[in-house]
């Protein structure tokens, strides 16, 4: 066995993929399923600001696409939305500041369910968590994890949809967030009664370092896979 380094990636089936939005742009991305047996969840990830360097490879999102298919047995859908470039492509379109990019959110579900896929779970990181919690609620989801919400263009209207949605919106706030910080973030939540607000002491928003990626995985696993052992070092 060997430690789980930041490049380390385990053993997957992994399927460069495209799907096309109702408006008609093509997103890239990538379906990452465990070897041998049926996903137990499946990861929706929705990844940072695509105008500040985010896209389907932001390391988190990245690593969990790499582990948790092994690791835990969950299937990791990333993609670029609309106008976002990695080394997996380009999807067409432009950017628009998270309202046609519902279209995006949309159209990757239903690449999922298209698939079989089960336990559907919108995994947003900064951005991305705003687009999860605009439009979670339209869609049949299990719920959604927040990674560093800014709660920026998502406002408490569009929170008080989850209030009837009523599937599970947890957030992961670092304790040195630069836009909204543990206490704050737990205002701001709490008009959504199921709501769950955790603060990651001394963490930052962009979740540097082995020690915070381990952090988040393991809280997004307990979260979709309630009851599961701590994540492995090794392999």
């Amino acid at each position: 066995m060997e430690e789980i380094r930041a490049a380390t990636i385990l053993p997957a089936i992994r399927e460069d993929i495209t799907f096309t939005t109702s408006d008609g742009e093509v997103l890239v991305g990538e379906l990452a399923l465990p070897n041998s047996a049926q996903p137990k969840a499946t990861l929706i990830t929705l990844h940072p600001l695509p105008t500040h360097g985010g896209f389907m490879d932001s390391h988190i999102l990245r690593k969990a696409s790499n582990r948790l298919p092994a690791l835990a047995e969950i299937a990791v859908l990333r993609f670029n939305t609309r106008g976002t470039s990695s080394p997996r492509g380009t999807s067409t379109g432009a950017f628009d500041g998270g309202v046609a990019e519902r279209f995006d959110v949309a159209a990757a579900i239903s690449f999922a369910q298209s698939r079989g896929l089960e336990n559907l779970w919108l995994v947003g990181w900064s951005f991305g968590t705003e687009l999860a919690i605009k439009y979670g609620p339209d869609h049949q989801i299990s719920g959604a994890i927040l990674l560093s919400p800014p709660l920026h263009r998502a406002n408490d209207q569009d929170l008080m949809r989850w209030v009837e949605f009523g599937k599970p919106l947890v957030a992961l706030v670092p304790g040195d967030d630069d836009y909204l910080k543990p206490d704050e973030a737990a205002k701001r939540f709490s008009i959504v009664p199921q709501a769950k607000v955790l603060g990651f002491e001394g963490e930052k928003h962009l979740w540097v370092g082995e020690r915070a990626t381990r952090l988040v995985l393991n809280q997004i696993v307990q979260t979709v896979l309630p009851g599961s052992a701590e994540l492995p070092e090794s392999y």
